[in-house]
């Protein structure tokens, strides 16, 4: 409060408007005598007033208490208040004094009470509490700050004592002999960095502790005091491998250039964080890069350890500016929660991507490597290999003979959905590409000025065109905005006549026969479209989806071929064309991951092929039931783990599984030994139906939108042990590349190029930089991340209470309180520990060897 002098000598008060008076708003402390005045055993307290047991059992009401003198005063002392003297009261720390203890001819403070001619200066309110002496009279209380961990003290002329630094043996004033200083100014330099030896390292902290009254020798223990901290990352420990790592991972996920760590002002951020973190150069980025990668792998190569089912792959071809290749392998499948799955799990170089020999080479060491040799199911392909066909007959051949395919290799090669609506789209905005032209340079026309676009809404207006669709341009790769701004255009045909014929600048108007093969395109890009989003909306894209969009498209396109209107059947021929081929390469796994689906079975497939194929659909329902039924018959030759016996109502199931076991039971005990045995006859005359057949002969699931199909197989694996397991590996079959949460529209339609920086790096540092960030987004938070962001927040105002207690109750504690700060960190009171050292930190891990 100002200059707020203690002295046992002096009163602690000051004339009203003189320097030393205090803030208005805070009443005066009152006047103290001389010490050898102070009755013994009375003890001055901001809680009570009490007599030694020798002591008058009535004590006297003299000295006034500080809560007892302002009682009365309404008015409360806020943070960050302006005190009349020319020093502020900051809010920013605040501690309660320790206890100011009667000396011989002087008042020794305990912590934080600056004496004398001293300011309070810095951060800190201090209160004090006084108290009588110890029981060994003029023993100077033992020192409890924690201050003096860092602090020695030093004798100087004339009787004085100076505090010493143990650090950079700078000295402060003390002792004077006659006064003590305060500890106050000796925490600011340990904790503000003060000190040349910490000043470019984690400020020190000091955490507060509780103690006991009279040195300890007494048994009432005082409640530990609550302090503001001026950083969240002064009790933090610093690892500079733990940091190391976090910086690799940042790299990685948000595509960053390994290089960033030479930049100059990305160095002068860091340093402005944490001046202890040593900048390293791009050759340990990378090796911190590669023990992420590393690290992560062995994560991933424990789950699918423990994978019950086989496994997908999806095959994504790169190439680089210097002519390189480069070939992505995802797998997908399903875990024993029965939750879909997608990771990356290889990105190679090979020298010629397009190639069927290259490619299988390519698949083999990645099974190889992931000790999944035998867990292969299907591969998904782009379809922008011309030799579709031939290439696909070579990868089966050659991988049969390293794996055991099922279905001879039939369900093996999968064409991608997206790939395919994309470039069927492509065609479509191909074969029109003119009109595109003419359509977008007049949206780019009157979007030029304001004044355009205000003659064009009139234009619209006077013509009483009723759309309420937006022009706007659209994004080339992208082929669905390119179908809004053809299907907003194609609203607004009659005034982009008009407005050519009242603009003399504008003759880009399409004429009318340009607007039927607009017509005639939207009509069709309708289709994809709508079919683009359905796969999109589902949360789980599993196989069973597929087959509802591709029939229906199929089916559409078959029927546009033979419109009336040649504009509309010659776009529809070439759409069909292109997409025919994709359902007659993927329509028997497309209809036997519907079949897995209980709301579907094989009615739905006998439904649409009687649509699509007419009177041959018998025919082609055939090979899909005979799929089923082969497929079915090399799970039942697999061994199955233990399960329970599944029971129904009561009675056990009657498949083969469980025949067995029915036949062996042991009597119940309940007189019906005969009967059993009857049932067991019965049993063995009459053929027991197959899990599959049972399943089919079973009613339709009902058709709900919040219908889970993989949560059904889940309850049902009991039931169907053998089935399941089949369904498990169709429904995890990746129909397109395109993941969840992805638009399919941005899919592109082939080979996609890596950019300038990748291919400039080794080919093992660019394989962790893309499989790494992969498998960092799906892995686990660790426990310290949110503690280390350190952010300190208020979790409430600093706040001061004033007691108003009766007069013939003893005065109450005045007192200052505040709602402490979270520190997202370790706890104030503990010294957080280091982590341990990784193993696989830089400077264990090794790269491995560049390719020649």
């Amino acid at each position: 409060m100002g200059r707020a002098l203690v002295s046992p000598s002096r009163d602690v008060t000051s004339p009203p408007g003189s320097a030393l008076h205090p803030h208005p708003r805070i009443r005066s402390f009152p006047s103290f005598p001389p010490p050898t005045q102070i009755p013994s055993g009375l003890r001055i307290s901001a809680t009570t007033t009490t007599t030694a047991a020798s002591s008058p059992p009535s004590p006297p009401r003299w000295p006034i208490s500080m809560a007892e003198e302002t009682a009365n005063d309404t008015q409360v002392a806020q943070d960050n208040e302006m005190a009349p003297s020319n020093e502020a009261i900051q809010g920013d720390e605040l501690v309660h004094g320790e206890e100011l203890v009667q000396g011989d001819d002087e008042f020794v403070q305990g912590e934080e009470l600056a004496h004398g001619d001293d300011l309070v200066q810095g951060n800190e309110l201090v209160v004090a509490e006084a108290t009588t002496p110890p029981t060994t009279g003029t023993r100077r209380r033992r020192k409890k700050s924690l201050v003096w961990e860092h602090f020695t003290i030093e004798n100087v002329a004339g009787g004085a004592t100076r505090a010493c630094c143990k650090l950079c043996k700078q000295t402060f004033a003390y002792s004077s002999g006659s006064k003590i200083a305060g500890t106050s100014h000796l925490k600011r330099h340990i904790t503000l960095g003060s000190c040349p030896k910490i000043k470019n390292q984690d400020r020190l902290a000091l955490p507060s502790t509780g103690g006991t009254d009279n040195d300890g020798e007494g048994t009432v223990e005082r409640p530990t005091k609550r302090r503001y901290r001026y950083t969240g990352y002064a009790n933090a420990a610093f690892d500079q491998d733990r940091s190391c790592s976090y910086l690799a991972k940042l790299i990685i996920q948000h595509d960053y250039p390994l290089h960033i760590v030479q930049q100059p002002a990305f160095a002068t951020f860091i340093e402005s964080l944490q001046p202890r973190f040593k900048i390293v150069d791009v050759e340990m980025m990378e090796a911190e890069v590669y023990a992420v990668y590393q690290k992560e792998r062995e994560n991933l190569l424990q789950a699918f350890n423990t994978m019950p089912g086989r496994i997908s792959l999806t095959i994504g071809l790169w190439t680089t500016s210097q002519t390189l290749g480069y070939v992505s392998l995802a797998g997908q499948f399903i875990d024993s929660e029965w939750k879909v799955h997608r990771r990356m799990l290889n990105f190679m170089m090979v020298s010629s991507p397009h190639s069927e020999n290259a490619l299988s080479e390519a698949i083999s060491l990645c099974l190889s490597d992931w000790n999944m040799k035998d867990k292969l199911f299907t591969i998904t392909l782009d379809n922008e290999c011309s030799s579709h066909d031939i290439y696909s007959a070579n990868l089966r051949d050659y991988l049969s003979n390293k794996n055991n395919l099922m279905l001879k290799g039939q369900l093996f090669v999968v064409r991608c959905y997206a790939h395919i609506l994309n470039a069927v789209a492509q065609d479509v905005i191909a074969s029109i590409h003119g009109v595109i032209y003419n359509i977008r340079e007049s949206i780019k026309f009157i979007k030029a000025s304001s004044a355009r676009e205000e003659k064009f809404a009139e234009i619209a207006l006077q013509l009483e065109i009723p759309s309420t669709k937006t022009l706007c341009l659209d994004v080339t790769t992208q082929w669905n905005t390119t179908y809004l701004m053809l299907l907003a255009a194609l609203d607004y045909k009659q005034a982009f006549t008009t407005l050519e014929t009242c603009d003399d600048n504008y003759n880009e108007a399409p004429s009318a026969e340009d607007w039927k093969k607009v017509d005639a395109a939207c009509t069709y890009l309708k289709l994809l479209y709508d079919s683009a989003h359905s796969i999109m909306a589902a949360a789980n894209p599993t196989a069973n989806i597929f087959f509802h969009e591709a029939w229906k498209l199929q089916l559409e396109l078959a029927n546009g071929t033979g419109h009336e209107d040649p504009t509309f059947s010659s776009i529809a021929k070439d759409m069909h064309e292109r997409f025919d081929k994709y359902w007659k390469d993927c329509s028997l796994v497309l209809a036997i991951a519907v079949v897995m689906d209980p709301r579907f079975k094989m009615k739905l497939v006998e439904f649409s092929y009687s649509k699509i194929y007419g009177a041959e659909a018998a025919k082609y329902v055939k090979v899909v039931n005979d799929a089923v039924h082969e497929l079915y018959k090399e799970y039942v030759a697999q061994p199955l783990p233990l399960t329970p016996a599944y029971v129904e109502h009561g009675e056990t199931n009657n498949g083969p599984a469980n025949a067995n076991n029915s036949q062996g039971a042991a009597p119940t005990g309940d007189g019906l030994l005969d009967f059993d045995m009857y049932l067991s006859e019965i049993q063995s005359s009459q053929p027991s139906k197959s899990e599959l057949e049972q399943y089919l002969d079973e009613s339709l699931t009902p058709r709900i939108q919040e219908f889970d199909i993989l949560n059904w197989w889940k309850l049902n694996t009991v039931k169907f042990p053998t089935l399941s397991k089949m369904a498990r590996d169709i429904l995890a079959i990746p129909m397109s590349m395109v993941g969840s949460g992805s638009s399919i529209f941005s899919a592109g339609t082939g080979t996609r190029m890596l950019d300038d920086y990748r291919s400039s790096l080794r080919p093992e540092i660019v394989e962790a930089l893309v499989c790494a960030k992969d498998w960092l987004q799906y892995a686990p938070p660790a426990a310290t991340d949110a503690q280390n962001s350190a952010l300190l927040k208020a979790e409430g105002f600093l706040t001061r209470r004033c007691c108003h207690p009766p007069s013939s109750s003893p005065p109450q504690d005045l007192g200052f309180t505040s709602s402490a700060f979270v520190l997202l960190g370790p706890s104030p009171n503990t010294a957080a520990a280091p982590p341990p050292r990784r193993a696989d930190s830089a400077a264990g891990a090794r790269l491995p060897p560049p390719h020649s």
